[in-house]
Order: C-alpha cells, then structure tokens, then sequence
C-alpha cells in the first residue's frame, strides 16, 4: 500500500504471474462456515476469487477505482529482496521475495470453488473489493 500511495507503483517480482486474489470477507465467511457447520470441511480449504489476476491487472483496476495512476513495476527477485532487507529481516525478506518468484513460476495460477460451496454465493471480485474499499 505503501508504494502505491507513495511512488504509484505495485512493486513485485512476480513477472506476469497470476493471483486468484480472495476478498477478506470471503474468508471471514469461509471460516464461519468451517467453525459452526455440523460436519467440518475435513480437509484443506484453498480459498481464492472467481479469477486470477496479474499485478499489471491488479493495478489497472485500482487506477481505474481511485482514479490514480497506479503501475505494476516489475523488479527482479534480488531487487524486491534488498528493497525489503532494508526493513525487515534477510531471511523473512528472501522468504516473501521467492513467494512472489514462486507466483512468476505460475504457482498461484488457480481459482477453487470453496466460496460458493460453502457460503453459497459466488466469491467477490477484486475490482468489487476496490470499490468498496478504495473509494
């Protein structure tokens, strides 16, 4: 968030890579389902939104919400690395850059249904979130 109000810029090193970015909300619902239904899932729940998302389309949505200009500037691992050493741990820093090289290798490149089947409604969309959120 921190770069976006500060520099316009989504800085990642996830290439074109792609998110099935999940809305806060579902989660919360997802959890109260899994906590307070009679039968427990009983097994991993992947949660994600109805789509996956790249950051460049992650920042058009959110420069078409606000109204700001908001870009995807593609960094390379070490880059995104030593940008956050700078203000968090060496190996929590090269853990969370190699989740965004890991994103780039299509790790993330998925939807599940899990939202819809256990609340019942389809999952929101990241750009429902940007509306209800950023504006």
């Amino acid at each position: 968030a921190r770069s976006i109000r500060e520099e316009g810029a989504i800085l990642t090193a996830t290439g074109e890579g792609r998110v099935g970015f999940v809305d806060a909300q579902d989660i919360a619902a997802v959890a109260v389902r899994a906590l307070t239904d009679e039968q427990a899932p009983n097994t991993d729940l992947i949660l994600t939104g109805p789509q996956t998302l790249s950051y460049d389309d992650v920042a058009a949505i959110i420069a078409e919400v606000t109204g700001r200009p908001v870009v995807h500037r593609q960094l390379t691992f070490e880059q995104l690395r030593d940008r956050w050493a700078a203000e968090i741990p060496l190996e929590f820093a090269t853990m969370l850059a190699g989740m965004d090289r890991s994103i780039a290798d299509g790790a993330e490149d998925r939807t599940s249904d899990t939202v819809q089947r256990l609340t019942g409604r389809p999952p929101g969309t990241l750009r429902a979130f940007a509306e209800r959120e950023l504006t």
